[in-house]
Order: C-alpha cells, then sequence, then structure tokens
C-alpha cells in the first residue's frame, strides 16, 4: 500500500541519486552486497537490545537497499542474474535483521516476543515465495498490504520508539495475511480454479 503510495515519489529520488552513484564506477551487484553486510551489522545492533539505534539502522540500511536498482537502471544494467541477486539477499538481509531481534529475545527470555519474530520470519519469506511462485505460474501477484518496504517502514518507526514487541505483533499478523492475500489472488486469476 505504501509501495503504491510512495512508490513513484521514492524511485525519482532514488534513480536520480542512482544516477550520481553510477558515475563513481560503483557496480549494482556490490551494491546490493554491500546492503547485505550492512543488515548484518544492524542486526548485531539489535541484539544488543539498542531499539531506537536499531530503528534508524533500519531505515538507513532499507534505504540502501533501494541503491542497486537505481544504479543498474541509472546505467542501463538491468541483469536477470542481477535482480536475482537483489531479490536473494533482500530475503537474507530481512532474516539477518530478525536474526538479531531473535538472538535479544531469548537472551532477555521474551518467549512470547522470540515467538513472533519466528511467525513474521515465515511470513515475510512466504511472501516472496507466494509472488514468485505464483508468476512462474504466469500470475502477477503484487497483492497485499504489507510489502517489503511497508515492514522496512514498520519495523523502523516502532523501534524507534522502543517498541518491539507491537513491531512484531503487526508484523506477524501483516506478512502472513498478505501472504494469505497472494494465495487468494491466484485461486481468483483467470484459469487457475
Amino acid at each position: 500500500m505504501l509501495s503504491s503510495i510512495f512508490g513513484p515519489l521514492i524511485r525519482g529520488y532514488t534513480l536520480r541519486l542512482g544516477k550520481v552513484l553510477y558515475r563513481t564506477g560503483i557496480s549494482p551487484n556490490a551494491v546490493t552486497v554491500t546492503g547485505l553486510f550492512l543488515n548484518a551489522l544492524v542486526a548485531l545492533v539489535l541484539a544488543g537490545g539498542y531499539y531506537t539505534t536499531g530503528g534508524i539502522c533500519v531505515w538507513l540500511a532499507g534505504s540502501f537497499d533501494m541503491l542497486d536498482g537505481a544504479i543498474a537502471r541509472a546505467g542501463n544494467k538491468v541483469t536477470r542474474f542481477g535482480s536475482f541477486l537483489d531479490s536473494t539477499l533482500d530475503r537474507y538481509s530481512e532474516a539477518v535483521l530478525l536474526l538479531g531481534l531473535l538472538w535479544h529475545f531469548l537472551q532477555t527470555g521474551n518467549d512470547t516476543a522470540a515467538m513472533l519474530t519466528y511467525i513474521t520470519f515465515v511470513g515475510s519469506i512466504m511472501i516472496s515465495y507466494t509472488r514468485a511462485r505464483s508468476e512462474a505460474l504466469g500470475v502477477r501477484n503484487e497483492t497485499g498490504l504489507f510489502a517489503r518496504t511497508e515492514r522496512v517502514v514498520i519495523l523502523g518507526a516502532l523501534l524507534i520508539i522502543r517498541q518491539p514487541v507491537l513491531a512484531l505483533w503487526i508484523l506477524a499478523i501483516g506478512t502472513n495475511l498478505t501472504a494469505a492475500q497472494r494465495v487468494y489472488h491466484v485461486y481468483r486469476a483467470p484459469g487457475s480454479s
């Protein structure tokens, strides 16, 4: 939902920044790999329980994740491998962030938050899986409220105000609801049932 509202505006800014970065000679794939590294550092911050700093870093690393595609488009270097690498490492980035939170909650004995983190992880992975699988069947599928942008915005915002458990409740429900919406979208697609 946020993606469809703010997506064109954000893409405009990132494309301009992508043009600037392209002139430096940095490759889109190098930016993709660097984004994963940054998210791993953010996970360490979250594992330490530094919610506010972690929330800001979630946003910074999340915005960095958008630059690889902008650089590729600016230099007309969009490739199938680059797109595949970006999608794959985005999943790892999200997983490592949630691992940081999971580690923190296990260390502090917050079993409810640890379980919510796991449920959020499953929902996030299923959002990507249902999209990839449906598109392999020829059904375009970006249905649902909790795409990656929404997840990054919600997690970062609620960490900043030190409400990680509320963030996880919202994400645990929202991610799995979005995956279910995508399943239903394929079910309703012409020729699917």
